[in-house]
């Protein structure tokens, strides 16, 4: 049994159930939130990559130990993979992960004529520095916003997660059946085109902790759920309006 969830009948009532779920979210978990990360645009690119499918104490073991064996970018593009392989061990599939991350150097190089901090996205707009990022291949949607935005760079793209993913899709900002890589453009463009990084920042972190601590994945906590009210998800499930195959 699945509960049924509506989805937003259109753009203006989609955006003002998000404004409404960013305001109530962002009191009850205490935005302003604390930028986690103050590496440079080139090395969160790498810690992003590591950090896919792997818990953030493994990723950032793996991090740790990836520097400290290579102080710089250059010789971990250059090193032999199994140095690589060998020095993020702690992340999940390091031998995929090592020659990818090389090959991610190698390109950036090529294309920057020699070493690079891509410092120099911070004078494009944020649409063109994605799709400069996501042209790398293994750059994905959540990548490159996690580049932009987590990095010192601090420009307004906005990352989606699981947690982020699931609690906008039980309000019924997405479908049921939009992935997590297709959900960033949706829900990026309910967001006010002038938000700057601080407040596209408390969005995110806002979604992710209340998927984290309320509305979980399995036996989501509705009855305590401060957008209850405007959550289909939530109405349903605690009204008992299941009905088998529907969406989850």
């Amino acid at each position: 049994m699945e509960t049924t969830v509506t989805v937003c009948s259109d753009f203006a009532s989609c955006q003002a159930r998000a404004l409404w779920a960013h305001a109530q979210l962002c009191a009850e978990y205490g935005a302003p939130f604390r930028f986690f990360s103050t590496k440079d645009a080139l090395s969160e690119l790498i810690s992003a990559l590591l950090s896919h499918r792997t818990r953030n104490q493994e990723s950032h073991k793996a991090y740790q130990q990836l520097r400290a064996r290579f102080p710089t970018w250059e010789e971990v593009r250059d090193a032999p993979t199994a140095d690589v392989q060998a020095a993020i061990s702690p992340c999940t599939w390091p031998e995929q992960k090592a020659p990818r991350i090389q090959a991610v150097l190698r390109e950036i190089s090529a294309r920057c004529g020699g070493p690079c901090d891509l410092t120099f996205l911070a004078d494009m707009p944020v649409a063109e520095a994605r799709t400069w990022l996501e042209s790398i291949s293994g750059v994905g949607p959540k990548t490159s916003a996690a580049t932009l935005l987590f990095s010192s760079l601090r420009i307004p793209a906005m990352p989606v997660d699981s947690h982020h993913h699931r609690v906008a899709q039980r309000l019924g900002l997405i479908g049921p059946k939009v992935g997590e890589g297709p959900a960033h453009k949706l829900l990026e463009a309910l967001l006010p085109p002038d938000w700057d990084a601080q407040q596209v920042y408390d969005h995110h972190e806002a979604f992710m902790f209340h998927g984290q601590k309320c509305c979980y994945f399995h036996s989501p906590a509705c009855g305590r759920c401060v957008v209850l009210s405007q959550c289909p998800y939530g109405q349903a499930r605690l009204h008992g309006a299941a009905t088998p195959g529907a969406a989850k």
